[in-house]
């Protein structure tokens, strides 16, 4: 039987499409003109990737020391939609502010503003996911979110590229058509919210009290002893942490990574343009295997593939390899992103859902902390920006062996 969607689940899985936008033109067109204001204040290849992932590691900690703090607070009747509104603003103003700097270090510290909002808005979004869907659909309803963000992300991916690659015929400067490429990406972005905003209803809360941040704390507090007693859930969390690391920390420094090896600027956004193409019907495919044989089968392997993704890195150095690795990494990138918050949102009390999704994102985008700065630091120790790359290999290793330890306890429930 042919799967419908709500029109509540197709409009959550729309901001999915939206800030699938911001996702684009960070790993692709963002650090381009990062280079572009490196290169011109004369900072060298190694030290641009080591600050543009010290910047990713920024932002990450950010989140990760605010998510279950905020995710708490957005537990509490009507709390969760006003949250996500306000950092949802925060990302979008400053992806608008971005195209107008010119130096590279007040555009790495707006960069990590933007970033932080988006990242937090996604901790309200993936919570949002108990409320708009039921346990037995979420598989599918997240895999759906992130298959058809890959796909309409390319929408004002392709319009900003356009504008920067034909901005010099249209006797546009570099920074004017960057300016133009970040507005069109946030209008984008703010627009796919819009409809989500309007319909969405909190399901599952905690009722209004008194003091309700205090309140928050102490909920925080006793989900935190809590979840040291749920074993399997533990185990997850610890095992995303390190798996994720690793696929974040691919997707943050991609384009920074080809950029630093000399690569064509054209060859690696065609490239990353091919990965989201590649990964609409990878996900949408494997989210269907998953159905009959079962998402944790379809996670090992996801998580196995990437093993063999960071072990490939170590020896690119081509252009081609480039957009071999961009394929590898579309066939089994949102897959193992939507079956990980689809089985996390299963095993979780529903009504702590923005508690328990902001201790996710702690191991989840705020794990590409570690990811993030072991590539910088193992780069500039080693003056090799292959071995750093291919450092994060060991992460996959332990998450895989965490992983099948948490289900094999969940199974055991």
């Amino acid at each position: 039987m042919k799967f419908k969607m709500t029109a509540l689940e197709k409009r959550w899985v729309l901001y999915d499409v939206g800030n699938s936008a911001f996702t684009m033109l960070v790993a692709t067109i963002f650090p381009i003109y990062f280079n572009y204001l490196a290169e011109n204040a004369g900072i060298s290849d190694v030290n641009y990737l080591a600050y543009w992932g010290y910047a990713s590691s920024v932002c990450t900690l950010l989140v990760a020391l605010m998510g279950p703090t905020l995710g708490a607070v957005a537990d509490t009747k009507d709390f969760k939609k006003r949250i996500f509104k306000v950092v949802l603003f925060i990302g979008v103003a400053g992806c608008m502010v971005l195209g107008f700097l010119s130096s590279w270090i007040w555009f790495l510290g707006v960069f990590i503003l933007a970033k932080t909002g988006y990242s937090a808005s996604l901790v309200f979004y993936d919570a949002m996911l108990t409320d708009v869907t039921e346990p037995e659909r979420m598989d599918t309803v997240s895999s759906q979110g992130f298959a058809w963000g890959y796909i309409g992300s390319c929408i004002p991916f392709l319009a900003s590229l356009g504008v920067v690659l034909g901005g010099g015929s249209l006797g546009l400067s570099m920074q004017s058509s960057m300016t133009i490429a970040f507005l069109i990406t946030a209008v984008w972005w703010l627009l796919s919210a819009v409809p989500l905003l309007m319909s969405y209803e909190q399901k599952y809360f905690v009722e209004q009290t008194e003091h309700v941040i205090r309140n928050s704390f102490r909920r925080l507090g006793k989900t935190f002893s809590d979840i040291k007693k749920e074993k399997h859930i533990f185990l997850f969390l610890l095992a995303f942490f390190f798996y994720i690391d690793g696929v974040y920390t691919i997707i943050d420094m991609a384009t920074a990574y080809g950029q630093a090896l000399g690569l064509d600027s054209t060859g690696l956004l065609l490239a990353l343009l091919l990965t989201q193409i590649v990964a609409f019907p990878s996900v949408l495919i494997l989210n269907r295997i998953a159905k009959n044989t079962g998402p944790t089968k379809v996670l090992t392997v996801c998580i196995v593939a990437y093993l063999f993704i960071s072990l490939y890195a170590f020896g690119l150095d081509t252009q081609i390899e480039f957009w071999i690795l961009a394929v590898m990494v579309g066939l089994f990138q949102g897959t193992v992103q939507a079956l990980s918050r689809s089985y996390f949102g299963k095993i979780i009390p529903v009504e702590k859902s923005g508690e328990y999704f902001g201790l996710y994102d702690i191991c989840g985008k705020g794990a590409a902390v570690l990811g993030t700065t072991l590539v910088s630091i193992t780069t500039q120790m080693t003056g090799r920006m292959n071995v750093g790359v291919s450092a994060i290999s060991v992460l996959f290793v332990i998450g895989l062996l965490l992983f099948r330890k948490a289900v094999k306890l969940n199974e055991e429930q």
